[in-house]
């Protein structure tokens, strides 16, 4: 990803759902809200984050997806 913050969201889910699923996340959640991973920015962090909790408690339960969702909001 060329993308800076993309990056970051990436790095940030990787502890929690391993590289391919946070690569994959990020794609995901980057075109649920009408974008690429390229082209994301801070003010889109709001939405990701949200979705990210609705996407992840399925695969590493309500608080852990809080926590992620969390902690990609705080790269803004």
């Amino acid at each position: 990803m060329s993308n800076v913050l993309a990056t970051r969201i990436e790095e940030t889910l990787r502890p929690v759902i391993g590289t391919v699923l946070a690569s994959v996340s990020v794609d995901v959640e980057t075109r649920r809200i009408g974008k690429s991973p390229d082209s994301v920015d801070r003010g889109d962090l709001v939405n990701i984050s949200d979705n990210l909790v609705v996407a992840l408690r399925l695969v590493v339960g309500q608080e852990m997806a809080e926590a992620a969702a969390r902690r990609v909001l705080e790269l803004a």
